[in-house]
């Protein structure tokens, strides 16, 4: 590289605006397709159990509880999830969607990465088996 026009790029680069972008002060819209952490809507799942079968990361965990009463329990762990979005596609009942406002998942403890979806007695009682 000659030196002349290393130092032509440095005085063009040193008028020229910042090409990144001021993240934590400027938040920017997140695309519409962006695959971010699942989201589950128990109201319209049946436990069918194919979102943790066809994970190809083991990602997701069903628990049932009592079937007829519609109680189950979802264990997503994040660390393990690829965001591939095949649940997402498997899923009949159409109660998984991927989030594209919840993807800032960075975390200081690995226990933040277990996220256990359901109602709060269902959780207690599938995490007490």
């Amino acid at each position: 590289m000659k030196t002349t026009s290393m130092f032509s790029d440095v005085l063009s680069s040193t008028f020229l605006k910042p090409s990144t972008q001021n993240y934590p002060a400027q938040q920017y819209r997140t695309p519409e397709r962006l695959r971010g952490a699942l989201e589950w809507n128990a109201e319209k799942c049946t436990g069918c159990g194919l979102c943790a079968m066809d994970c190809p990361a083991q990602a997701l965990e069903m628990i049932v509880i009592d079937r007829k009463a519609k109680r189950f329990v979802l264990r997503y762990y994040l660390d393990r999830c690829t965001f591939c979005a095949q649940c997402v596609f498997s899923c009949r009942q159409d109660c998984l969607d991927m989030s594209n406002v919840n993807w800032e998942l960075a975390a200081l403890d690995h226990d933040s990465y277990c996220l256990v979806y359901g109602d709060e007695d269902d959780i207690r009682a599938a995490l007490a088996e």
